[in-house]
């Protein structure tokens, strides 16, 4: 079962985005050397506590610090740019660093409607569907009759996924013949349909010959599955920020966690994250084992903001033990 690792480089309180760019570099490095197959990095615009908003930059300096690790997007907001611009981009990624390069591409904005207004993008469009096929053709194989060539991009064929937490992309990634990664590791809502969606209506065709489903969890693991617990309400106590509109740097985790949101938002952050491993090696294995039995992914991603760096990077190296022995 190939295990790939999503980054949203994650700014901790007490920190700058300089340091989140540093530890997403030294995760980076070692997920690598812990046989992760891809290292994905998400765009999110006007948020503290991500730094990763200019994920194609992050990407090269990722892929310059690695040597064999898949690189890529989960995704690129492709209702935020063009698709030539996003070829180019990707197109230069791939030829600086061939076969190593993924574009995930997702539907929603990344950000608020301050947001789409800051980048001249039309929030009444969508055209996401014909924006993804004119994306494939730029980075397909070479045209050179076109009016407008992707150069770099074309002939370099980067593997494309769809992203999506509902039915639309599942629908459309099936209709494209291309790889489908669900977002459950925030909306799990959709998470059964979708996949079974996928899989029904999957035609093949130049990208894919078979449907290929990756699954996002977050993981929490640590030596102690009580640290363990405690690590996760970082995430959990910016979620919930997150919903009351009060989005800010990665919180310190608490003991308290009720205390700090209340049980109703505890029930309603659990909810959104219950695609989650926490605990120790054993816990997070038992855990994994169930999820991967119960969606029979292809391949799964795993995720995990949590406030100190080198228990980030513990509970990555146990999460990837568990899934060598997987």
């Amino acid at each position: 079962m190939p295990y790939s690792l999503l980054d949203l480089s994650p700014v901790p309180e007490g920190s700058e985005a300089r340091d989140a760019i540093r530890n997403t570099l030294e995760l980076a490095v070692k997920a690598e050397g812990w046989g992760y197959r891809r290292f994905w990095l998400a765009e999110h615009h006007n948020m503290p506590g991500i730094a990763s908003a200019a994920t194609a930059v992050l990407i090269g300096l990722v892929a310059q610090a690695t040597s064999r690790i898949r690189v890529g997007a989960g995704g690129i907001m492709l209702p935020n740019h063009a698709p030539l611009t996003v070829a180019e981009a990707f197109g230069t990624l791939a030829t600086a660093f061939p076969d190593r390069i993924d574009l995930g591409l997702g539907r929603a904005p990344g950000g608020d409607g301050a947001v789409i207004r800051a980048l001249r993008r039309d929030p009444m469009a969508d055209s996401f569907p014909q924006d993804v096929v004119e994306l494939l053709d730029y980075l397909g194989p070479e045209r050179p009759g076109a009016a407008v060539r992707a150069l770099p991009g074309e002939g370099t064929n980067v593997p494309v996924w769809i992203l999506g937490s509902s039915l639309f992309g599942a629908q459309l990634a099936a209709h494209l013949g291309l790889p489908y990664a669900f977002a459950s590791h925030f909306a799990p809502g959709d998470l059964d349909r979708a996949i079974a969606i996928y899989r029904e209506r999957f035609r093949p065709g130049p990208w894919n010959d078979r449907p290929q489903v990756m699954l996002a969890i977050n993981v929490f693991a640590a030596d102690d599955a009580e640290e363990a617990r405690y690590l996760r309400t970082s995430m959990q106590l910016a979620f919930a920020r997150l919903r009351t509109g009060m989005p800010g740097k990665l919180p310190r985790p608490v003991r308290d966690l009720d205390a700090e949101i209340g049980p109703q938002m505890r029930r309603m952050v659990d909810e959104a994250l219950k695609i989650s491993a926490v605990g120790n090696a054993d816990d997070v294995g038992v855990q994994l084992r169930d999820l991967i039995a119960t969606y029979r992914p292809d391949e799964v991603i795993l995720t995990g903001q949590i406030h100190d760096q080198q228990a980030r990077l513990r509970s990555f190296e146990i999460a990837a033990d568990v899934m060598k022995a997987i």
